[in-house]
C-alpha cells in the first residue's frame, strides 16, 4: 500500500506500484490538467506538478516512490493563487495553443515560493524544463513577471479592458479555461464505452509484407479486435494533393517509409491495445531502402511506387533572358550549392482522435488543420458520403502545418464504424515523430548576378526537395520554393527549376515558411556575398533592390499597393548600423494557396436565445488566434460584444472550408464575416439580439482569379497578396545571438498582443532552424526519436526579440490585413548566417549551422 496527499486529499493505492505519477492522475483520477507531451521522455514539461514544494515531472515519478509525499496539480492551487497566475497568462498573451499552459503555471506557483522576486534571467532558468513551441517564451516571462508581482503586492487579479474593435488587444478566445486545464484537447476526452487502440508500424523503410500473424495479439486479454487492411470497405488511399497514401498496408505489397501501418489492434485500454501491437508478428521481404534524392532520380533507381517515376513534379518559372546579361556589363556573381534539413514540428500534443458510431455514420472528434478535407477523405475510406461522416474540431496542442495530412482520424474512425463502439487512438511522441510529414529538406544550387551598380539583374535556381514516402503537399512546397526564390527582390531575369522527389524517407509535407524559409538562406547568402565581391553596403543594396508598388516576383506577377519590404527595412537601418556584428535578410510569404486554385470561405452567424451568438466557420484554431479575429471582426462590424460570442467548427455547419494553411485564414474569414455583417448589422438598427433569436446570417468569400504557374494568361496573378518582413540578428562580442529585431509589414494588425506573439514565436523557431534542430535519416531510418534531439530551443537557449510592426494596407485582406501566420521565420535563418559570416568569415551552405565549421 501506498499513501500519498493528493491536492490536500490522502490516497491509498494498492496497484502497480511501477505506474507514473501521471498515468494515475489522468487515467484513475481523470485530472487532465496534467499533459502528456512526451510520453515519459522527460522532454516538455507539459506534465509538471508539485512534490513536496518542488516541480517534478510526473510522467518520470514512480508511484512506489511517492509513499508520504504531497503531490499538487493545478487543481490544489489556492483559488486566489491559480487565478491571479491564470489571468497574468491570459493578459500578457501568453496562452497561444495552451497545451504547455497548465505545466508553466505549476512552475510559476513553484517560482513564487522559491524566488518571488526573480530577474528575467532567473525566470528563463526556472522554466527551462518546459518547452513552448508556440511563444517563443517572451510572454510567458511578461506574465511570470506580472503574475509575481501580483502576488507580492497581495493584489487581486486583473482583467485587460475588455477591448475587441480591430487593432486592439482582445485576450485569447477561451485563453483563461485554456491555461487552468479546463478547456479538453482530443486526448483528454473520453466516452462511455470508449475503447482504445493502438497502430502497428512497419519495422522497415521498403520491405514487402509476406505475412502478417496476429495470433498472440488476439490471445491478449482485453483484446476486441486487430485490424489490417482487408478491413478497409472503401477506398484505401487518401492523399492532400495525391491519393497515394494506403491506411495501411496489405500482405503482399511493399512499405514505403517506417511510419506505414500494417495492422491496428483495439482493446479496453491503451496499454493493453499496445501491448498487443507489439505481439503481431510480420514477415519480410527486406528491400534497399531509396533515401538520397539525387540517387532517386537516377534511371535504374527502385521506383517508391512501382509504375510510378520517383520524379513526382518539375516546376518551372523563367522569364527575361537566358542569362540576363547584356555585352559591356560588369557583372558580380555569387554562386553555391546550399542544403537545409528535415524538422520535426515538435507540436506539443500529440496526434489524437475519437471517434464514434452515429446513425448510419461515424462522429470524429479530430484536432486536423482542415475538418472538411478530414470528412471528404474518412468518408472515401469507409465507402460512406460525406453527409454520413460529422467531423468536429478540438483547438488542437500546435500545428505549424503538421496536421494537415490525416494520420489517426483514419483508424479512429475506421474502427468505431466496424465495432460501433467510440475509439480513441493516441500516438505517443516516438510515433508521432515516426508518422507524420515533416519539413523538406532542399538542395540548391543557386547563381545570383548583379551589375557594377549593385542592382540584381539575373537568378538562377536548380532545387532539389525530399518529399519522402508520400507526395503529401509537397509539390506545393517545391512551387513555393520557385515561386519565392527571388525573395523581397525585384530580379528581371530568372530561371528556375525545382523537382520534388520520392524517397524512402518519411514524407514531407507542410510547415510554417512552406518552401520560403530554405529558399531565403540560400538566395540571402548570396545577396551578402555580393555585397561583398562589389564593395556594396549591405543595408543599401537590400533597399535598393526591394520590391516595390509596380515591380514583379519571380513568377512574373506585378506587385499592386501595399508592399512594405523598403518600410521593414527603414524601421531596421539604425539598429543594424550601431551593431557591430549583425546579419539581416528579407523575406515574402504568400497568403492563399494561389497559383489557380480557389481560396474561399464560409461563414454562418447564428442568433442564439438569451442575447448570445455563435460564429460557425470551418477554420483550424491551433493557437494562433483565428477565432479572435472571428470575434473582432464581428463586433468591429455590429459593436456585439465579444463576450456574448462563441464559435464552433464542425462539418453539421454544411460550410465547406479548404486547410487552414498558407496564412490565409484571417483574410479569407475576416471578409466572410463582413459579408454576413451587412445584413446583420441593418436588422440590428431596429430589432435586439433577443429579438432577432433564431435567425442566420451567412456571409462568403472568394478568391478566384489567381493564375496557374506557366499559364499563358494576360496578367500574372501567382497569389492574392503577400506578407513582407526584414529581420536584424545581431551578436555580442562572443557570436552569441544578442537579439533578433523583427519588422513585419501585417497590413493592418488586427490585435496588436496576438501578432507579437505570433512573430516571437516563429523567430523562436526560425533560429532553431538556423542553430539546432534537425531530425536526420539513415537509410530511411531516424536516428533518434527523442523530442529532446529534435533541437527545440529552451527558454535559455533563445535570444530576445523585439518586434516591430508596419503596416502597409493590403488591398485584399479585410481593413488591409496580411497573413502573419508564416512569415515570422521566412527571413530568420538567413539573417543567422549572415550574422555568423560577419563575426568569423566562414560563410555556412547547410542548416542547421555549426559555428566554426565551414558547411
Amino acid at each position: 500500500m501506498i499513501s500519498f496527499s493528493l491536492n490536500g486529499r490522502r490516497i491509498d493505492y494498492a496497484g502497480d506500484e511501477g505506474r507514473t505519477l501521471l498515468s494515475y492522475l489522468r487515467e484513475t483520477e481523470g485530472i487532465t490538467s496534467v499533459k502528456d507531451g512526451c510520453s515519459g521522455q522527460a522532454s516538455c514539461g507539459a506534465c509538471m506538478v508539485e512534490i513536496n514544494g518542488k516541480a517534478k515531472l510526473s510522467c518520470t515519478q514512480k508511484l512506489k516512490f511517492l509513499d508520504g509525499f504531497q503531490v499538487i496539480t493545478m487543481e490544489g492551487i489556492p483559488e486566489k493563487v491559480r487565478d491571479v497566475i491564470a489571468k497574468a497568462y491570459v493578459n500578457k498573451g501568453a496562452v497561444q495553443c495552451g497545451f504547455c499552459t497548465p505545466g508553466m503555471i505549476i512552475r510559476t506557483k513553484i517560482l513564487f515560493a522559491e524566488n518571488p522576486d526573480p530577474s528575467r534571467e532567473e525566470i528563463k532558468k526556472a522554466i527551462n524544463q518546459n518547452l513552448c513551441r508556440c511563444t517563443g517564451y517572451v510572454k510567458i516571462i511578461d506574465a511570470i513577471e506580472d503574475a509575481l508581482k501580483t502576488l507580492r503586492e497581495g493584489s487581486e487579479s486583473r482583467n485587460n479592458p475588455p477591448t475587441a474593435g480591430i487593432g486592439q488587444s482582445l485576450t485569447k478566445y477561451e485563453a483563461y479555461e485554456t491555461a487552468t486545464g479546463k478547456r479538453l484537447f482530443v486526448n483528454d476526452m473520453k466516452f462511455e464505452g470508449m475503447l482504445h487502440a493502438a497502430l502497428r508500424f512497419s519495422d522497415h523503410p521498403r520491405a514487402r509484407v509476406i505475412s502478417i500473424n496476429t495470433d498472440a495479439a488476439l490471445a491478449l486479454d482485453g483484446v476486441i479486435r486487430v485490424f489490417t487492411a482487408s478491413d478497409v470497405p472503401g477506398d484505401r488511399y487518401t492523399g492532400l494533393i495525391f491519393s497515394d497514401w494506403p491506411l495501411m498496408i496489405a500482405k503482399g505489397e511493399t512499405t514505403r517509409y517506417i511510419g506505414d501501418v500494417i495492422a491496428s489492434v483495439v482493446a479496453i485500454d491503451e496499454d493493453t491495445a499496445r501491448k498487443a501491437a507489439q505481439l503481431i508478428r510480420i514477415e519480410y521481404e527486406i528491400l534497399e531502402p531509396v533515401s538520397d534524392v539525387h540517387r532517386a532520380l537516377k534511371v535504374d533507381s527502385p521506383q517508391v511506387h512501382p509504375g510510378m517515376s520517383n520524379l513526382l513534379e518539375t516546376c518551372v518559372v523563367r522569364r527575361g533572358q537566358a542569362d540576363g546579361r547584356t555585352g559591356g556589363q560588369v557583372i558580380y556573381t555569387s554562386f553555391g550549392v546550399y542544403e537545409t534539413q528535415r524538422v520535426e514540428h515538435a507540436f506539443l500534443e500529440t496526434e489524437a482522435a475519437v471517434a464514434l458510431p452515429a446513425k448510419e455514420g461515424i462522429h470524429l472528434y479530430s484536432q486536423g488543420q482542415g475538418i472538411y478535407v478530414d470528412q471528404q477523405q474518412i468518408a472515401s475510406l469507409l465507402g460512406l458520403n460525406e453527409s454520413q461522416v460529422r467531423v468536429t474540431l478540438v483547438p488542437c496542442g500546435g500545428g505549424f502545418g503538421g496536421r494537415e495530412d490525416m494520420t489517426v482520424q483514419g483508424h479512429a474512425s475506421l474502427f468505431a464504424f466496424l465495432l460501433q463502439k467510440p475509439v480513441k487512438v493516441h500516438l505517443s511522441r516516438e510515433e508521432s515523430i515516426i508518422m507524420h510529414p515533416k519539413r523538406h529538406p532542399v538542395w540548391m544550387d543557386i547563381s545570383l548576378d548583379c551589375d557594377e551598380k549593385g542592382m540584381l539583374t539575373h537568378l538562377k535556381l536548380r532545387a532539389i526537395g525530399d518529399t519522402g514516402a508520400y507526395a503529401s503537399v509537397g509539390t506545393k512546397v517545391m512551387e513555393r520554393v520557385a515561386g519565392h526564390a527571388s525573395g523581397g527582390y525585384y530580379l528581371p531575369s530568372v530561371d528556375i527549376k525545382s523537382l520534388t522527389v520520392y524517397t524512402n524517407n518519411i514524407p514531407s509535407g507542410a510547415m510554417r515558411g512552406f518552401g520560403a524559409n530554405q529558399v531565403a538562406f540560400a538566395l540571402e547568402s548570396c545577396i551578402d556575398e555580393l555585397c561583398e565581391k562589389g564593395g556594396f553596403d549591405r543595408w543599401k543594396f537590400r533597399y535598393d533592390n526591394a520590391l516595390v508598388s509596380g515591380k514583379m516576383t519571380a513568377t512574373g506577377q506585378v506587385l499592386d499597393k501595399g508592399v512594405g519590404i523598403r518600410a521593414c527595412l527603414l524601421a531596421l537601418k539604425d539598429h543594424f548600423y550601431s551593431a557591430k556584428y549583425a546579419g539581416l535578410a528579407c523575406g515574402i510569404k504568400n497568403s492563399g494557396v494561389g497559383n489557380g486554385m480557389t481560396d474561399f470561405s464560409d461563414v454562418k452567424i447564428r442568433i442564439l436565445p438569451g442575447g448570445r451568438v455563435m460564429i460557425e466557420h470551418g477554420w483550424t484554431e491551433m493557437g494562433q488566434g483565428v477565432h479572435n479575429m472571428a470575434i473582432q471582426t464581428l463586433h468591429q462590424e455590429t459593436g456585439i460584444d465579444a463576450h456574448l460570442i462563441d464559435v464552433v467548427v464542425d462539418t453539421d455547419a454544411e460550410i465547406p472550408t479548404g486547410m487552414t494553411t498558407s496564412s490565409r485564414a484571417t483574410a479569407l474569414l475576416g471578409n466572410a464575416i463582413i459579408d454576413a455583417s451587412i445584413s446583420l448589422r441593418n436588422d440590428l438598427k431596429n430589432k435586439s439580439l433577443d429579438q432577432l433569436a433564431g435567425s442566420t446570417y451567412t456571409g462568403k468569400y472568394y478568391c478566384d482569379w489567381t493564375t496557374k504557374p506557366g499559364a499563358d494568361v494576360e496578367k500574372i496573378v501567382t497569389h492574392y497578396s503577400y506578407g513582407y518582413a526584414a529581420q536584424l540578428v545581431v551578436l555580442d562580442d562572443k557570436g552569441e545571438i544578442e537579439k533578433v529585431f523583427a519588422a513585419h509589414d501585417a497590413g493592418k494588425i488586427m490585435n496588436p498582443m496576438l501578432f507579437e506573439g505570433q512573430i516571437q514565436g516563429a523567430v523562436h523557431m526560425g533560429v532553431g532552424y538556423a542553430l539546432s534542430e534537425d531530425l536526420p535519416m539513415e537509410n530511411g531510418r531516424l536516428v533518434s526519436t527523442k523530442l529532446h534531439d529534435c533541437g527545440v530551443l529552451t527558454a535559455l537557449q533563445t535570444p530576445d526579440i523585439e518586434v516591430i510592426g508596419i503596416e502597409e494596407e493590403d488591398p485584399v485582406g479585410p481593413y488591409g490585413a496580411k497573413g502573419i501566420g508564416e512569415i515570422g521565420l521566412v527571413p530568420t535563418a538567413a539573417a543567422v548566417a549572415n550574422a555568423l559570416y560577419s563575426f568569423d568569415g566562414i560563410r555556412r551552405r547547410s542548416l542547421p549551422m555549426k559555428r566554426g565549421k565551414n558547411k
